[in-house]
């Protein structure tokens, strides 16, 4: 029996409790009000920095935020910023672009080196060069802290059993929290600025190094593993000459990973007053100011697709070597030794030539941006009655009704609610989870707020399963549309959620409304591959089969394709859900309320702390719960369901995935 009977049933019932219960008991705090748990926790803040320079942990935390401000000063003085009594930097921007394209031939291609050039001069050409490599210099020292930090983690991962149980929880933990949950407590320990900022980028960035990198080492074959033992080769030798360097390519796609993850973080990161590109992207949010956005969001996503182009690239380069191949050696070798001598005498120049040191103050952001903003000016003209019609139709007619049920149920009415749909969707081990999950939200006195949160999830990710159904399907039954739409759907994974938001103010303004189109067309494109792909996967004989009995195309694909592939629809909701809650938060930066301002709130006012804290630990458990549900529902439907059994114990990462 299908798990839709009795979860309408459950809803019914809930409808008609809620129907005599309404505004009753809801929990909701009025304006800035809080309470006597938020007052406890901001009493906490206040004592931990009122020891900083007593308090053991927090001279620890003080003094490596202090190392990482030493550190990011002086690669700034080196590459961007002038350095008294030497008024230009170390090295000039004609140096800087120099070795950074030297770097992407040596490591890649000149292709490559051509897409670094270009992005390094589009940076100064456009009027945000110091921002530009600031966001470079701490995405770079995040990643290098990483890998640091993550390679060690990935092999004891990869090696020990006991080790990789415990190392999952707690990147499970870290990847299910969303990414401006991170800056609450980071900004307790390290403080604002380049410490917090870098510090959290790398908390966010270690994960998918750690997973890919362990998962490339245990699918060494067992069989290499026997022959080196039998060898007498000793432990180190084994996992330096054997395992790491066969499992290179996996372990630089999870370079790549990490180094989107930290850039996507780095530009989230400028809400602490982190460097880089994030600053004028929020200022002109906060102003809602399109023009002001477009440039340096637009520089952004230049950013993401030459350091996700340059990684893969100098991937598929090293598999390439790995095998002997890699092209005429020689010639190479004479291409980087005559370029890096270029390099070097252009390193030179920029020392002498001040025009060479500082980039030219004449750029064409400002004509950029306010063309970009005279053309949004027209496009929300053009076509700002259809978006206001959909806001309200899909605001009157579905997210309204679903948050007055959620949110205006008693607390007692909605909680009891969740757990029945939880047991009916996962099972017993739902429920459980779910169960602890609502009694911490119960507890964190959030309760109200964290039900306007999980109103605009569910809402935004019925929204993503329709657009993940509609061109996913399409995607897998006619390969033209599959090669059109998946690259888009690659440069959509690549773009950090902070961008999202900025063409959608423009269109939307200040709403929950926004929040939630960012947040569908960020988790979009994970959930249509998804879907696309579990559909692709479904047998061909299953298919012949269905098509030798006359069914027409709507037949098949309703009666045999989703139904074989339900579980990567169940997986693609899970997603879809976390992503989408990833981007609700951040959308508290732009009226999206709820949870979401609570956590803006807290890391704003030092007074509200114990509020924001609250929040950040209530949307963990919100994130938990949903996870939790949809992997358990997606293991029931696994094993009781029609079609091929297949784990779904993936665990991508929120940020910007590809």
């Amino acid at each position: 029996m299908s798990r839709w009977v009795p979860a309408l049933g459950v809803i019914a019932v809930w409808i008609v409790v809620y129907s005599f219960t309404k505004g009753e008991n809801t929990l909701a705090l009025p304006g800035r009000e809080h309470t006597e748990l938020h007052q406890t926790l901001t009493d906490f803040n206040n004592r931990l920095l009122a020891s900083r320079d007593t308090n053991p942990v927090m001279q620890v935390t003080n003094s490596i935020s202090a190392v990482l401000r030493d550190v990011f000063d002086w690669l700034q003085r080196m590459l961007a910023r002038p350095n008294l009594p030497r008024p230009v930097p170390e090295i000039g921007w004609l140096g800087v672009v120099a070795i950074a394209t030297w770097i992407g031939y040596a490591i890649a291609s000149w292709r490559i080196a051509l897409l670094i050039l270009v992005s390094f001069l589009s940076f100064g050409v456009f009027g945000y060069w110091q921002e530009s490599i600031d966001l470079l210099i701490v995405t770079g020292m995040a990643v290098g802290i990483t890998i640091i930090i993550g390679m060690p983690l990935a092999v004891l991962s990869a090696t020990s059993t006991t080790a990789n149980r415990v190392i999952t929880v707690v990147l499970d933990f870290m990847q299910t929290m969303p990414t401006f949950v991170y800056l609450v407590p980071v900004v307790l320990f390290f403080g604002i600025g380049v410490g917090g900022a870098v510090v959290a980028t790398l908390i966010y960035a270690v994960p998918p190094l750690v997973r890919i990198a362990s998962f490339g080492i245990r699918e060494v074959p067992a069989t290499t593993i026997e022959a080196t033992d039998s060898a007498g080769q000793t432990y180190g030798q084994r996992l330096f000459k054997v395992q790491i360097p066969m499992a290179r390519k996996t372990i630089i796609v999870g370079l790549n990973q990490t180094t989107l993850a930290a850039l996507s973080m780095a530009t989230i990161a400028s809400y602490i007053n982190g460097p880089g590109l994030g600053k004028p992207v929020l200022n002109a949010l906060v102003a809602n100011d399109f023009g002001g956005s477009f440039v340096p969001g637009v520089l952004i996503v230049v950013m993401a697709v030459m350091l996700d182009r340059t990684t893969t690239a100098a991937s598929e380069r090293s598999e390439k070597v790995a095998r002997g191949g890699g092209g005429n050696l020689r010639v190479r070798r004479i291409v980087l030794a005559v370029s890096g001598v270029v390099a070097l005498v252009a390193v030179y120049l920029s020392r002498l030539e001040l025009s060479l040191a500082e980039f030219p103050e004449y750029t064409i952001g400002a004509t950029v941006s306010d063309a970009a903003d005279s053309a949004m000016s027209s496009f929300v003209d053009l076509v700002g009655g259809f978006a206001g019609g959909f806001k309200d139709a899909i605001s009157y007619g579905f997210l309204n009704p679903m948050q007055s049920l959620l949110a205006e149920s008693p607390w007692w009415v909605s909680g009891l609610g969740i757990l029945a749909l939880a047991f009916v969707f996962g099972g017993l081990r739902a429920f459980v989870t779910t169960t602890i999950c609502l009694a911490g939200v119960w507890y964190l006195d959030l309760w109200h707020d964290a039900m306007l949160t999980l109103t605009m999830v569910l809402v935004g990710t019925v929204l993503v399963m329709v657009l993940a159904l509609v061109l996913g399907v399409w995607m897998a039954r006619d390969r033209r549309i599959d090669l059109g739409i998946r690259p888009l759907l690659d440069a959509g994974q690549t773009i950090p959620p902070f961008v999202y938001l900025i063409p959608v103010l423009a269109l939307f303004g200040p709403s929950r409304f926004t929040a939630i189109v960012a947040g569908v067309v960020y988790a979009a494109p994970a959930a249509i591959k998804l879907v696309a792909d579990g559909v692709k996967g479904v047998s061909p004989t299953t298919i012949e089969a269905g098509r030798s009995t006359g069914q027409t195309t709507w037949q098949e694909i309703t009666k045999v394709q989703l139904p074989m592939a339900k579980g990567s629809l169940v997986l693609a909701t899970n997603q879809g859900l976390l992503y989408v809650l990833s981007m609700v938060v951040i959308g508290g930066l732009v009226g999206a309320g709820a949870l979401g301002y609570d956590v803006v709130l807290g890391i704003s006012r030092s007074e509200e702390w114990g509020k924001g804290a609250a929040a950040g630990l209530t949307i963990v458990l919100l994130g938990v719960m949903l996870d939790r549900i949809t992997r358990a529902a997606a293991d029931v439907r696994r094993d009781d369901g029609p079609g091929p059994r297949r784990a779904f114990n993936v665990r991508l990462p929120i940020g910007p995935p590809k």
